[in-house]
């Protein structure tokens, strides 16, 4: 082939075709504790097409009557900056972070996991649950219910297991997350 032929790789004309590919973030948001306030960050993503992927909100500071969320969700970089942003100018948001982005961070899960099981099986989920560390917080002769705290891929590993021992119900917190060190949630 002549080398006139060839289509040069440093040409203006080279369209570069690959897709933004999705990422996972874990967002800090420090918002007013009132009605309503939670309606309106669901809103935010609803409105938009954004899913969350988990959720979790308490109220963190009782006198100045602030709430923290902690909310996972998946997109492209530009639609994780567009959340962030919106997020950010929302009136009763104080502050938001991604936790992502920032660097090293906790996140942990509660999940409680029922499972029935006799024979063999309830002595393997007995075995798997003592292994992850699972606590037995209700057994019967036909069931046990656990309860796991640890990372969602460790609790998602958990349930996965428990599935082919007769996994029957799964209740599950949502993430909680934190930055590492002693200083506070950036602004």
């Amino acid at each position: 082939m002549n080398a006139q032929h060839q289509q040069p790789t440093g040409s203006a004309y080279f369209i570069d075709d690959t897709k933004p590919v999705a990422e996972t973030h874990t967002l800090a948001v420090v918002a007013e504790n009132q009605p309503g306030v939670l309606a309106r960050i669901i809103g935010l993503f609803a409105g938009r097409g954004y899913n969350i992927d988990s959720l979790t909100v308490s109220e963190t500071e009782h006198e100045k009557h602030v709430s923290r969320f902690t909310i996972v969700t998946t997109g492209t970089p530009s639609v994780i900056a567009q959340i962030k942003a919106q997020l950010d100018r929302m009136v009763p948001v104080h502050s938001v972070a991604d936790l992502t982005v920032e660097g090293d961070f906790l996140a942990r899960e509660l999940a409680m996991v029922k499972v029935k099981g006799e024979g063999d099986k309830r002595i393997e989920a007995l075995r798997l649950g003592d292994a992850f560390r699972a606590r037995v917080v209700d057994a019967s002769t036909e069931s046990f219910v656990f309860e796991l705290t640890g990372k969602p891929d460790k609790i998602d590993q958990f349930i996965s297991l428990m599935m082919p021992l007769g996994l029957v119900e799964v209740s599950r917190t949502g993430v909680a997350a934190i930055s590492r060190g002693r200083e506070p949630m950036k602004d």
